[in-house]
């Protein structure tokens, strides 16, 4: 018996990309567009904490870096289109902003794995931001209770933390993350 018929997925432009609705939460990888799970109440916590670090921290630097929460698309590529949407992201170049998305790679980028598709964050996503330039990328899996480190920029790759430690965030010569006080404050 032959094989059963497969659609080929349609290739999307970044003119159709725009046309799907605003609440509608899509990724775009090698122009396919893939549905993206709303987050759990978990996930959106820790993204509030670290968020809040963050920012604090980053507008205390009074520099050029700005920090953006999910959702907030990132274009990595146009052909074929590439586009995502990290849980956090820093980004110091201004230059890449415009009024719907990063054009580039951001500096930072933290994802906080789901328990569906924890392969999207630790395979596929670290092979693009790292291909796009990104400098460091965390993967924070709440399930796992660890946190790991890609720091591209110094090819420090796969370093784990679990959620009893200070991280440093290596972008920057000062920046400690206590994931214990996290996980403490949300009783992980």
């Amino acid at each position: 018996m032959p094989p059963a018929f497969q659609p080929q997925p349609k290739i999307i432009t970044l003119e159709q990309y725009e046309t799907f609705p605003e609440e509608k939460r899509v990724e775009v990888f090698d122009g396919i567009a893939y549905d993206m799970a709303s987050p759990s109440q978990l996930h959106q916590s820790i993204l509030l904490e670290l968020c809040t670090l963050l920012n604090s921290y980053v507008k205390g630097k009074e520099g050029d870096c700005k920090v953006f929460p999910a959702p907030f698309d990132v274009k990595i590529s146009d052909h074929p289109l590439t586009i995502v949407q990290p849980d956090i992201m820093i980004v110091c170049d201004k230059d890449k902003l415009d009024a719907n998305r990063c054009n580039g790679a951001p500096d930072f980028i933290i994802e906080i794995v789901s328990p569906g598709n924890p392969s999207d964050d630790y395979i596929r996503k670290a092979y693009y931001y790292q291909n796009a330039g990104v400098r460091e990328y965390w993967i924070v899996d709440p399930r796992r209770k660890t946190v790991t480190v890609n720091y591209f920029e110094r090819d420090m790759l796969n370093i784990q933390y679990s959620f009893d430690s200070t991280i440093k965030v290596n972008i920057y010569e000062d920046l400690l993350i206590n994931f214990a006080d996290i996980a403490d404050l949300l009783n992980i």
